[in-house]
């Protein structure tokens, strides 16, 4: 990863994937942040009744156009010009950042807003979410240097929301420079001061991320192998990307862990990159009675438990990789 001087945005140094993603399933988690999310942006004002929005979808899976249409705005297609400009998570994964935010601007109507979310990387460092840093992510934003984008796309940052998932997550709005008020709202503000006082744009801060991949995957192989030793199966559950890149530097292969279940269909039967690790459904997931089940996102905790209560029945538990396994 590398992060630039001037702008203070980070992105890896190199990244040469072009394929596309499986589509993922939305976890309820995230269904539950942007039906919050809708609501605070209603509750503001920003929500025209009768207004058009645009959408820019993640590939991770999910949708607002369902929620805002309850609220009578209506989609348009194509490179139509809208009041709202929704992009949640999706962004992040565009080659050239600039052209991007640039077309995302030129959409936007008069006196419209643009609402950007994405995973904070005050969050990612706080939280050593290293492995959150992956192929077809483009750039990872400090509140800071998502600013500056935008100003230099003529827009200007008005309020913000912060959410629980992930760890940390936010829900930035914009609107032209010659619309609405010259300066961002207090909410902003105290991002922006907050990523000051932890120097989320020092190279040194973000290096941090290094000693958090390597005591994780030090920790996983090592619980791993426990697990194996003592006779007990270990299967995998989230068949995400943040799992590819833990996997690999564990160097834990289907010896270790046998295969990652997933409720994607697009998934299953494919294999995890680096590890070649089967990804299985949930149903063979179940059939397989596992002592443990190591869950690549911590925030399907609760899901994963209501919609697969076979698992805890049959005597095994379920383990969030970001935690301490053990």
């Amino acid at each position: 990863m590398w992060i630039c001087s001037a702008c203070g945005l980070a992105q890896l140094v190199d990244d040469p994937t072009v394929p596309e993603e499986p589509k993922g399933v939305e976890p309820q988690a995230l269904v539950r942040q942007a039906a919050d999310a809708v609501a605070r942006v209603e509750a503001v004002g920003l929500l025209r009744p009768g207004g058009t929005v645009a959408e820019y979808c993640s590939p991770h899976g999910g949708s607002w156009l369902g929620l805002l249409a309850g609220r009578g705005v209506v989609p348009v297609s194509g490179s139509a010009r809208a009041d709202l400009i929704v992009d949640c998570f999706g962004m992040m994964h565009a080659a050239d950042q600039a052209a991007s935010l640039d077309e995302r601007a030129a959409r936007l109507a008069p006196g419209g807003t643009l609402l950007l979310q994405y995973h904070s990387l005050e969050t990612i460092v706080r939280h050593r979410q290293w492995n959150a840093l992956r192929h077809g992510h483009y750039a990872y934003y400090s509140t800071t240097a998502l600013v500056a984008m935008l100003s230099a796309a003529g827009l200007r940052a008005r309020t913000a929301w912060t959410f629980d998932l992930y760890g940390g997550t936010v829900l930035l709005a914009a609107g032209r420079d010659a619309d609405g008020p010259g300066s961002p709202d207090e909410a902003v503000t105290e991002l922006l001061a907050k990523e000051e006082r932890t120097r989320i744009t020092d190279p040194r801060t973000l290096a941090t991320l290094q000693d958090a991949a390597r005591d994780q995957a030090n920790v996983l192989r090592d619980w791993l192998e426990a697990s194996r030793a003592a006779g007990q199966a270990v299967l995998g559950y989230g068949a995400a990307s943040r799992a590819v890149a833990l996997l690999h530097i564990a160097g834990v292969d289907s010896g270790l862990l046998p295969a990652v279940a997933d409720a994607s269909p697009a998934k299953q039967g494919l294999r995890m990159p680096g590890s070649s690790i089967p990804v299985i459904s949930p149903d063979e997931l179940i059939a397989k009675r596992p002592a443990a089940v190591l869950l690549f996102v911590d925030d399907l905790l609760a899901e994963v438990r209501a919609s697969y209560p076979q698992i805890e029945a049959a005597g095994g538990r379920w383990v969030p990789a970001g935690a301490q396994a053990g």
